[in-house]
């Protein structure tokens, strides 16, 4: 019998110079989360900010991950700031970033904002709305943070489609993911 594993997506922000806060949480829940690297594939954008940190703590503690490559960064060389040496496996999408999003997502069991803009909300947005059980890690001063104050009793809209999960501490994010994309796989392979 082939071994099943847990795709757990994040999303978060890409930019050249991040926050601080939200590196230090990046880093904190990449360690949690290679906790359970024997069972977890890291599903990622592929590219760099929060992401390649990411990445590189998770793959430095044993796991792997999959980075869903855009077309505008399948040039990217070693030195670029959007290069992510840290892509176990590399799924070359051959679409922009944001239809890259869609496969990202849809292929979680879960999926964790680790803070980010537009695009990072995008993906929040894209979970919530494929009912893919999300975590939003709050405090790392991103507008994800935000996203708190406008659910309505913990849903991101009137539709109730699936509850979000807040927390400020990166260690409950990675054992909310664990613990969500598990169930989800049970439910998904019975």
């Amino acid at each position: 019998m082939s071994r099943r594993y847990i795709p757990i997506g994040i999303a978060g922000s890409s930019d050249r110079e991040l926050l601080e806060n939200a590196v230090r949480k990046a880093r904190r829940f990449a360690q949690r989360l290679a906790e359970y690297k024997d069972e977890v594939k890291l599903l990622s954008g592929g590219d760099g900010g929060l992401m390649k940190i990411v990445c590189k703590e998770f793959v430095e503690h044993g796991g792997e991950t999959i980075g869903f490559i855009p077309v505008e960064d399948e040039g990217r060389k070693p030195g670029d700031p959007r290069y992510n040496p840290y892509n176990t496996i590399r799924i070359l999408t051959g679409v922009t970033f944001q239809t890259r999003s869609i496969m990202l997502v849809r292929s979680s069991y879960s999926f964790v904002v680790l803070g980010g803009g537009a695009g990072t909300i995008i993906e929040a947005y894209l979970a919530y709305l494929y009912a893919i059980p999300l975590i939003i890690l709050t405090g790392t001063g991103y507008p994800s943070d935000n996203l708190e104050k406008i659910c309505i009793d913990g849903y991101l809209d009137h539709r109730r489609i699936i509850r979000v999960y807040f927390t400020g501490e990166p260690e409950e994010a990675a054992d909310l993911s664990y613990k969500l994309g598990s169930e989800k796989s049970r439910s998904i392979n019975a």
